[in-house]
């Protein structure tokens, strides 16, 4: 009896140490990490779906080339982002948030140079908002696994941002500006048609002002 207890104590004490074990082998998150891991990974969804839409609807080489980019640079960022946050136990959505699904139809409305230049526009923005995103987990996380995400998606980012800057001073003209409150809208005196069957919120005499970018808003 006595080896009996012993034996089943044995077999506890080796359970606990195991159930301790893989607690503290969970990255120590606070909440912006949890929260980051969230955005990142929506921002990855939707520049996934932008990359597409670039190559499905733009008659520029360049801007679907930008869309390829996208779609495999975002498709690896995000592969590390389900990594971590796996680990982490943090439950990742499996679709962009409704703003960004909403944005998204927007611009799956848009064809031609409008598309072009709402396109190149808003992922302009997002990326923009995307770094600014990925300084505040670096300031303000915890998790050296969640930092580490933000660091080697930093350079990526700026990549992009910086080849869609070149592609539209260099191929796109007019071209939308953001407005303070984040939304894109064209630069003062100039005004956008929309191609047939694609609108993009019309404004007064033939203006538009579109959607913010779809990759921005990451909660």
């Amino acid at each position: 009896m006595i080896r009996r207890i012993i034996v089943l104590l044995a077999v506890a004490a080796v359970t606990l140490s195991g159930t301790a074990g893989a607690v503290a082998a969970q990255p120590d998150l606070n909440e912006q990490d949890k929260k980051f891991l969230v955005q990142l990974h929506r921002v990855d969804l939707t520049e996934i779906q932008a990359g597409n839409l670039a190559q499905q609807r733009s008659t520029d080489r360049s801007i679907s080339d930008l869309g390829k980019m996208l779609v495999d640079d975002h498709t690896k960022l995000d592969e590390s982002v389900r990594q971590v946050a796996q680990k982490a136990e943090v439950p990742l959505p499996d679709n962009p948030n409704a703003d960004q699904r909403e944005q998204l139809a927007e611009l799956s409305r848009l064809t031609g140079q409008v598309f072009d230049n709402v396109w190149l526009a808003a992922m302009i923005t997002g990326h923009r908002q995307t770094l600014d995103r990925l300084d505040q987990e670096l300031s303000e996380g915890s998790s050296p696994e969640v930092k580490k995400l933000a660091e080697d998606a930093r350079p990526v980012v700026r990549e992009h941002l910086n080849l869609l800057r070149k592609a539209r001073g260099g191929t796109m003209s007019p071209s939308p500006s953001p407005s303070p409150n984040g939304t894109m809208s064209p630069s003062p005196g100039e005004t956008m048609s929309p191609s047939p069957g694609g609108t993009m919120g019309p404004g007064h005499e033939g203006t538009m002002s579109p959607a913010p970018s779809p990759g921005g808003t990451g909660e």
